[in-house]
């Protein structure tokens, strides 16, 4: 029997926001998916906009359910669908993100299934607010230095989610790159899925907030790393602007993955840092 999968959006003033024609895309694509047993809840944020009564159209097309109250953040937001959601397995999409890939959800899940993972992880498209579309490869093994992949590609265990206490929602725009750090610090299975079925909208929020993203990294590698290595505002500072990680640190993380892959992850971890260097460099020109 097919497990069931939840997708999790939170919306909010959506007609306000110019994403009516994403949201709709967005649906009518989860709509068309081969896989039979879809559970799609929307968190909304208690839009005032007309939002409610588009929601309402498609919940009594059968499209979604979804719930409307105001929250403190989209991760706040994220955890109550969790807490409300019947899947085996969870996904967050954003409603201006979507499934390329009509058979998207099948593969992912009969390759968990196979694989028994806790969570994947895939490439994904970005859309650039500037009107261009890059892919976004995963690089897990800079996971404990940048955000190693798209969360919109990631399917995640709802069993693991509970276990790990959900999103931390003290971060406001870092909270799922800290909860993949401690998915890969407890050694849950995370697995690479090779297909790209996903698209998504790198969000203005982040791009326009850069310096509150550099201080919640810096507040999660102290949360996450401070028992391996005494961390310090010159050390973290040097961390999350350039990922120049003290290397008795990075030998500490290398134990969360294999050990036959620790000259890897050391090489990867030293790329990272010149390739941030680079970009420093270049931003300053």
């Amino acid at each position: 029997m097919e497990p069931t999968v939840t997708i999790i959006t939170t919306t909010y003033n959506i007609f306000e926001k110019g994403q009516t024609d994403d949201f709709n895309l967005l649906l009518s694509l989860i709509d068309r998916q081969t896989y039979p047993k879809i559970e799609h809840i929307i968190v909304d944020n208690a839009s005032t906009d007309g939002t409610l009564e588009l929601l309402k159209n498609y919940k009594n097309k059968g499209y979604l359910n979804f719930y409307s109250e105001r929250d403190t953040g989209k991760f706040a937001a994220f955890n109550k669908g969790i807490m409300r959601s019947k899947g085996k397995y969870i996904s967050f999409v954003s409603c201006d993100d979507f499934y390329h890939d009509i058979t998207a959800i099948a593969d992912v899940v009969n390759f968990m299934e196979a694989e028994q993972a806790d969570f994947s992880f895939s490439p994904a498209y970005c859309r650039h607010p500037d009107g261009f579309v890059f892919l976004f490869e995963p690089a897990i093994y800079n996971v404990f230095q940048v955000m190693p992949c798209a969360r919109q590609g990631m399917f995640f265990k709802k069993s693991v989610l509970e276990k790990e206490r959900y999103f931390d929602e003290k971060f406001k725009m870092m909270s799922d790159f800290d909860l993949i750090i401690r998915l890969m610090m407890k050694k849950y299975k995370g697995m690479h899925f090779p297909g790209n079925f996903t698209t998504y909208k790198l969000g203005e929020k982040a791009l326009n907030n850069q310096q509150r993203c550099l201080d919640e990294t810096k507040l999660i590698y102290m949360k996450n790393y401070r028992t391996l290595y005494p961390l310090n505002d010159e050390t973290l500072e040097a961390m999350v602007m350039v990922s120049d990680f003290p290397k008795p640190l990075l030998e500490k993380l290398a134990q969360f993955f294999p050990p036959q892959d620790k000259e890897y992850f050391m090489d990867s971890c030293e790329q990272m840092h010149k390739i941030r260097i680079e970009a420093m460099k270049q931003q300053r020109k």
